[in-house]
């Protein structure tokens, strides 16, 4: 390589390396509320397993270094899966959130398998349940059951349990979520609304009422920056997609401020998932971008925007 294409490389990758910081910087400080201060409001951000080619140990020896408090993931499905998971969290003093939910098209045998997944992961006692709830086509007699049953089973266990704002399941939209939310108070939501930013085909200025209600319900936040045309950018630390993260950022922010004020726990998951959320170059599938930087860019962010 010659001395030119060097030094060439070196400025390029520096003044990307300076943007991104600058970007983060802008990004972390700019517009940010003066929120309320509760020390007894603990924040905790934790590490999405998806897309991770490892083992559960090397996963959350990589969290864990990388300054995540814990991870969310499926509740393994066989006994051997749950010992190493249990095995991996008290070795690097990682929390637990658990992913549950049936893709059954049949409305009664997709209960029976929520019902089941449900009881197995409370066995593990995660500081919180997530769900991917039902389908988006079940009626409101349907999806009632599944709702009820978590009401019930998050009383029983102590353990908190919500259900996540998601394409092709109940909370699939703002405005069916709202009407969910009117029929039934007691729902407590897992807000990731890069969904509905691509559902919608917005950043939902024209539902500005709606998401404010909706905010009320939140508990636990899926930080992944969506667009109008998809659920997710292919990088948020890239100037283009400012809009959208600003955007995003202003939803949360409600969410933490009534966290705080309310000493209230608040668990965040940095989400960018790996292709084929994360677009790809034609032919190659090969990804634009590095999907764990990306999310620890987020923790980063959000750690310095929170804390």
């Amino acid at each position: 390589m010659s001395m030119k294409r060097r030094k060439f490389l070196e400025l390029g990758t520096a003044s990307t390396t300076a943007m991104f910081l600058s970007s983060f910087q802008s990004l972390a400080t700019a517009e940010t509320p003066a929120f309320s201060k509760n020390e007894n409001c603990k924040l905790k951000i934790l590490a999405t397993s998806w897309g991770f080619d490892g083992t559960t140990d090397a996963f959350l020896k990589k969290a864990k270094a990388a300054g995540y408090d814990g991870t969310e993931m499926w509740c393994p499905a066989d006994e051997q899966g749950k010992i190493e998971l249990i095995n991996a969290l008290k070795k690097y003093e990682m929390e637990l959130g658990l992913l549950c939910g049936s893709g059954n098209k049949d409305p009664k045998k997709n209960y029976e398998e929520f019902e089941k997944m449900l009881i197995n992961s409370i066995a593990l006692k995660p500081i919180y349940i997530n769900c991917h709830t039902a389908k988006d086509y079940f009626s409101f007699d349907q999806l009632k059951p599944f709702f009820e049953l978590t009401f019930q089973l998050s009383k029983q266990s102590g353990i908190p349990i919500y259900h996540e704002t998601h394409r092709s399941r109940a909370l699939y939209s703002a405005p069916v979520t709202k009407s969910i939310m009117d029929k039934l108070p007691a729902l407590r939501i897992t807000f990731d609304v890069s969904h509905w930013c691509n559902v919608h085909e917005s950043l939902l200025a024209d539902q500005a009422d709606t998401i404010k209600e909706v905010l009320q319900h939140v508990d636990h936040i899926h930080a992944r920056i969506g667009h109008a045309e998809g659920p997710q950018v292919n990088d948020p630390r890239a100037p283009e997609w400012e809009e959208a993260v600003k955007a995003h950022l202003s939803w949360w922010d409600v969410v933490v401020e009534r966290k705080k004020k309310n000493a209230e726990q608040l668990t965040i998951l940095t989400e960018f998932g790996p292709p084929d959320y994360m677009p790809t170059l034609p032919y190659t599938r090969q990804p634009l971008a590095d999907q764990w930087a990306i999310n620890v860019f987020m923790l980063q962010l959000l750690r310095k925007r929170y804390s």
